[in-house]
């Protein structure tokens, strides 16, 4: 098997890539469509068309899989590497950039409708919504902040508490939108609007963090 299709994992055989993805895109669909507690690795590897072994030998567990499925969902608008300072490329560009993946991946469908869930189960099982927030938000905020505090340390923009600001940052992204989407009284932002809010956002935050005068 080609390094293009497996992941090694120490030893023993690698683990496919292609039945991985699979399972994270069954499981996904599952726990949306079922639920959290009505989705069983039983129906996860039906659903993938892979044994439950399978299953178990690459997610130890359900809450396992279920915070590789968070972290799938976030990775494909926020990679990591977005997270970065390219050499020339302008602090605005970079917000710019991370602020259009954030809108996408909190206004679409999946993320809306995994939300609901988290909200409509958090009070019952607060180690689920851990799960969640660990695996996605707080994995969002870490990058962001991480980068905030290069962007501090360069002299680029002024900012002593990153966390604070990755924070305001999101929120702004956020912003009045989002929320009515979630309680399904209002609908996304796309096109013109989408990206002028945007604008807004990348430029209010530099404005609020402006380097002080020397």
């Amino acid at each position: 098997m080609s390094d293009n299709n497996s992941v090694s994992t120490g030893p023993g055989r690698p683990k496919d890539l292609a039945k991985r993805q699979a399972i994270l895109e069954a499981a996904k669909k599952l726990f949306l469509s079922n639920g959290y507690a009505n989705t069983s690795m039983d129906a996860v590897a039906a659903e993938a068309g892979v044994s439950k072994l399978t299953v178990y030998s690459h997610f130890t567990d359900k809450e396992t899989l279920f915070s590789a499925a968070v972290v799938a969902k976030c990775e494909t608008q926020l990679p990591n590497l977005m997270f970065e300072l390219p050499d020339g490329v302008p602090i605005k560009q970079v917000l710019l950039n991370i602020a259009r993946g954030f809108n996408v991946l909190i206004n679409s469908e999946d993320s809306v409708n995994l939300h609901r869930l988290i909200m409509a189960l958090g009070s019952q099982d607060p180690k689920l919504s851990l799960i969640f927030f660990e695996a996605g938000p707080e994995r969002v905020l870490n990058g962001m902040e991480r980068l905030l505090s290069k962007v501090h340390q360069l002299g680029t923009l002024h900012i002593e508490k990153p966390r604070n600001a990755a924070e305001h940052f999101f929120c702004l992204v956020k912003g009045g939108a989002n929320f009515r989407l979630l309680f399904g009284c209002g609908d996304v932002l796309v096109g013109d609007a989408a990206e002028a809010h945007l604008l807004e956002v990348v430029e209010l935050f530099m404005r609020a963090y402006r380097p002080e005068p020397a």
